[in-house]
């Protein structure tokens, strides 16, 4: 039986956030229901609902979801009315990279996740006034007070922490320290430099202080942020804003350069910078997006040294483990993300996107009532 759920709803690129009834279908055989309890606003959520990506609008947007299982389609195994879950992205589960342990590298996943804005069998899961409407974005569509989840999204963690504090495991946080851990994998003493100090930025400096390296240079250009890096396990910060990056990370390293560098700003000039940065055999992961078909020119004499520069996609994690990992690390505080999060009633998305926006806040966390 359809249920009847509250969404919030971009009518078009460039439209505001609208809160609306919508109409869920009812769960596939590899889908369950879940009643959210938070969700964090992201980057991707808002390029999609400016109209940058070629989501179907009218749409639900929302990747970063945490809540309840309701109910579970005839053939979900791996969770249980009760259970409580972090949402995350899906994957097709037979490509070779899926098998393989990259499911954020899955053949299908810009449809699957970004792009189409149904199942992968073309069928939608939600309405409204018998239209369907884009929905299955990243197999959740969390903006809403309940979703029909892909089974793939589902990481069901401990019950015993807050899904409030949890909810932006699903991408900006797993991105930011899979970056560290997954890609960089720092080496005893090694140098970790982060180029930006939002939410990924900041959780992949709590990475590398949970890390082998013994120097984490945060880079941004608000000082309020690079203080909380400070806080958050950064042993050097770097304003950009008055400091060359190059001149500060070659007096940071003793003219070496850096080992492996985080940039998370999307700016084509910062990654430049970056590179220049490394020291030989170091490695750059590119984490920031900017607009589709964007490049940057290289030294390639530069890269001659050893310089690798690495594109990822959600952390390169493997979700089923990882995210448990680090509920685990959030609950014993060694992951504290609560000095990232602001929380605001669902009722104030737009206001969460005004601050997220303009700065003010660092990672917006949507709380539903019940």
């Amino acid at each position: 039986m359809s249920l009847i759920t509250r969404a919030a709803v971009v009518e078009s690129g460039g439209a505001p956030f609208t809160l609306s009834e919508v109409v869920l279908d009812d769960p596939a055989p590899h889908e369950a229901l879940v009643r959210l309890v938070a969700a964090g606003l992201c980057h991707t959520d808002l390029s999609v609902a400016s109209g940058g990506l070629p989501f179907p609008l009218p749409g639900v947007l929302g990747h970063e979801g945490a809540g309840v299982v309701e109910a579970v389609g005839s053939a979900v195994t791996g969770v249980a009315p009760g259970d409580h879950v972090v949402l995350s992205f899906t994957s097709c589960g037979g490509c070779r990279e899926c098998r393989g342990g990259h499911p954020a590298y899955c053949a299908a996943w810009l449809t699957l996740n970004l792009l189409g804005g149904r199942r992968a069998d073309g069928t939608a899961t939600v309405s409204r006034d018998g239209a369907a409407l884009g929905g299955h974005f990243f197999g959740q569509s969390s903006f809403a007070e309940r979703a029909l989840v892909d089974e793939r999204s589902l990481v069901r963690v401990d019950p015993e922490v807050p899904l409030t504090s949890i909810a932006p495991l699903g991408c900006g946080v797993q991105t930011g320290v899979g970056a560290v851990w997954n890609v960089l994998k720092p080496v005893a003493g090694g140098t970790v430099v982060v180029l930006g100090a939002g939410a990924v930025g900041l959780s992949a400096v709590m990475a590398a202080a949970l890390s082998p390296a013994t120097t984490v240079v945060a880079v941004d250009r608000v000082a309020a942020r690079l203080e909380l890096a400070g806080e958050l396990g950064a042993t050097h910060t770097v304003d950009a804003s008055e400091a060359d990056l190059g001149a500060a990370v070659a007096e940071i390293t003793g003219g070496r350069g850096a080992d492996g560098i985080v940039e998370t700003t999307g700016s084509v000039a910062v990654l430049r910078r970056g590179v220049d940065a490394l020291a030989a055999r170091g490695t750059l992961v590119v984490v920031g997006a900017p607009p589709f078909g964007t490049e940057v020119a290289l030294d390639v004499n530069g890269l001659l040294s050893g310089k690798r520069v690495v594109g990822l996609t959600l952390g390169d994690s493997e979700t089923q483990t990882f995210i448990p990992a680090l509920v685990r690390l959030v609950k014993e505080g060694r992951l504290p993300l609560h000095r990232l999060v602001a929380t605001y009633p669902f009722e104030d998305i737009d206001r969460a996107v005004r601050d997220m926006s303009e700065g003010r806040t660092i990672k917006p966390v949507l709380t539903f009532a019940g």
